[in-house]
């Protein structure tokens, strides 16, 4: 168990292994432990990620409301959030109006981030020792979010990817042990967080959600 406050990969890797249920479903408060893990993770890389690591904290704290509030049944998982505020008409679907902080509109943003992560993450256990940190996660930041940043977001991301260390440096960073170990471990658990992802990326893409204003 990792000290409180501090990064463990082990730790981020299993609560998305637990979010996803048998049948599908991805449980809420996994899908959220799992991103607190990873706002330590960026935190842990410098002040440089402040700017995504920030936005991710508003985020987990709103739907963190929905899950205690009045209809906090209803945003047990993924699914039934995203049924009940569509059944509802909570959700925006054309212009930021009265519902602009529904729970599916602030999951998107976290989905997003997420595909960098996983891409930023899949890049590194393949990539030899050599390999510049730095310029994998542009490559997976140019592939994900960037496609949904302004441009001075985008200047301040390869400001902070320039500053990233090297690949050995990295993977202490992931408090895991040896190179041999991390590899391992990203291998075995990336696969599940690609398909926490790639569920997630099928039910809004049924509904019409993947364009949220």
């Amino acid at each position: 168990m990792a000290a409180p406050g501090s990064f463990s990969l082990a730790e981020v890797l299993e609560s998305f292994r637990e979010c996803l249920t048998d049948n599908g479903e991805i449980l809420q408060e996994h899908y959220i432990n799992g991103w607190k893990g990873l706002v330590k993770f960026m935190n842990n890389l410098g002040t440089a990620f402040s700017f995504i690591s920030n936005d991710a904290v508003t985020k987990i704290q709103i739907l963190e409301n929905y899950r205690s509030g009045a209809n906090g049944q209803k945003y047990l998982s993924v699914q039934s959030m995203v049924k009940y505020e569509m059944d509802h008409n909570l959700v925006d679907l054309e212009k930021r109006g009265d519902h602009c902080n529904s729970g599916c509109r602030t999951l998107l943003r976290l989905h997003r981030a997420l595909r960098w992560l996983q891409l930023f993450l899949e890049k590194l256990r393949v990539a030899s020792d050599d390999s510049k940190t730095s310029a994998l996660c542009a490559e997976a930041y140019n592939d994900s979010l960037a496609n949904y940043h302004p441009w001075i977001v985008r200047k301040a991301a390869a400001v902070a990817f320039y500053m990233l260390p090297n690949r050995a440096s990295f993977f202490e960073i992931m408090n895991m042990g040896p190179t041999e170990k991390v590899v391992a471990i990203l291998g075995e658990a990336l696969p599940i967080v690609s398909k926490t992802y790639d569920i997630t990326e099928d039910l809004y893409s049924q509904h019409g959600l993947l364009d949220l204003p």
